[in-house]
């Protein structure tokens, strides 16, 4: 039987730009292996560095927000599974595929926890303990929903499945902890990367667009690189990342080894040539591509609670977690210095890469559950009652503000 899978992205994938872009890919990788036929339909303006799906078989299709132009699109192409990128896209379109394809099954990819990041963010900006009442949001009510009107979730971290488990009560039959794929690092990648003695230089590296890449790349600046500079005069900070605007520019300062250097078109081999990866990020959500890069060629980081939320487990980090500034520099000061310890925190890393995101156990598991659900999709509904309610009228305001927009730009 065809298998057809609808994605409805939020943004056209950029994995060279973006961690969100690389677990698009491997999501799509999962469903190629199984051959499913994949549409990828965005109502997102394509950048230049959107990655050209039509290139590895996935049809592209742009397509419009408040629109019954989607209704007529989505009753052609009557896919099996429709996977929403982040919880915005099934606002928009959930009630269109509920409506006339109501047989299909629907996955949502959060990305990471919106309220969370947000609820962050804020608790930052208010200079106040993050608690229940920044993560108790507007967004988290919208975000809340959408899981509940879907028919199972994807969450990247395990800290946010304990936070949907413990904090929202959520039932765990509806969500499925689907971490980065990653395929193993051999020894012979491992032969391969330039030694301690052959690297220099640190390295940060992350999307601009993102706010919290850009609040870490001025802490740098401002608090952590001085304290490194001082004990290391020769160093330089190597600053990476897409869409770099004149806020980021503006803090290059070569004198001082502040480098801003921009897009990396192969993020690998900046990487291999840096010997530590500084990744002090103080709000934010999901998984860190960054420290991912880090860890799969073999560049120790410092990072902090925030940033390694999620990503190591029961397993030794690649390096050292700090929320103090001054211990920050000094655990980057050590690894820049100390071999030893370098070639450890290295170690440590691939064996997370290797174990914890390791790509055919979660991969298996993303399709087991996938098989499970549309074989019993029925009793599984049954067993969301507040999904259902959701989906009663009364619940539809995302339907019926669309509709009304619909009019309006009509008029």
């Amino acid at each position: 039987m065809k298998k057809n899978l609808l994605i409805i992205g939020y943004v056209w994938p950029e994995p060279k730009s973006s961690a969100a872009g690389s677990r698009m890919m491997q999501l799509i990788d999962v469903f190629q292996s199984e051959n499913y036929t994949i549409t990828f339909a965005s109502p997102c303006a394509k950048s230049d560095n959107a990655f050209n799906l039509n290139s590895i078989g996935v049809t592209q299709v742009s397509i419009a927000l408040n629109n019954t132009s989607f209704d007529d699109f989505i009753k052609d192409l009557n896919p099996n599974v429709v996977l929403f990128d982040r919880f915005m896209m099934e606002e928009q379109f959930g009630w269109r595929v509920t409506e006339y394809c109501p047989n299909a099954l629907k996955i949502l990819d959060t990305e990471d926890l919106h309220c969370l990041r947000k609820g962050r963010h804020q608790a930052y900006k208010d200079n106040k303990p993050f608690n229940k009442t920044y993560l108790f949001s507007d967004t988290a009510k919208r975000e809340i929903a959408s899981i509940y009107r879907c028919d199972i979730t994807l969450i990247i971290s395990q800290a946010e499945m304990d936070i949907l488990k413990n904090d929202f009560k959520m039932d765990e039959a509806l969500l499925l902890y689907l971490p980065f794929m990653l395929e193993q690092v051999s020894n012979h990648d491992i032969n391969t990367f330039p030694k301690f003695e052959a690297r220099a230089n640190f390295i940060s590296i992350g999307n601009f667009l993102h706010e919290p890449n850009y609040n870490a790349v001025l802490y740098l600046k401002e608090t952590i690189w001085p304290l490194i500079r001082k004990e290391l005069p020769q160093a330089e900070l190597h600053i990476y990342g897409a869409y770099v605007s004149q806020k980021v520019t503006q803090l290059n300062n070569k004198k001082q080894g502040f480098i801003v250097k921009g897009f990396a078109p192969d993020v690998n081999t900046v990487m291999q040539n840096a010997k530590v990866c500084l990744a002090p990020i103080r709000f934010g959500a999901g998984l860190k591509g960054k420290l991912v890069d880090a860890m799969q060629n073999g560049t120790p980081i410092v990072t902090t609670t925030v940033g390694a939320e999620g990503m190591f487990g029961d397993y030794e980090p690649n390096g050292f977690i700090e929320d103090d500034a001054n211990c920050f520099a000094n655990k980057a000061i050590q690894l820049y210095d100390n071999e030893w310890f370098w070639t450890e925190k290295q170690t440590n890393g691939f064996a997370v890469i290797n174990n914890r995101f390791n790509e055919q156990k979660h991969k298996n598991m993303l399709v087991s559950r996938i098989e499970s659900i549309i074989n019993n999709l029925d009793i599984h509904r049954q067993h969301n009652f507040t999904g259902q309610m959701l989906h009663h009228h009364s619940m539809q305001s995302t339907k019926f503000m669309s509709r009304w927009i619909e009019e309006k730009n009509k008029a």
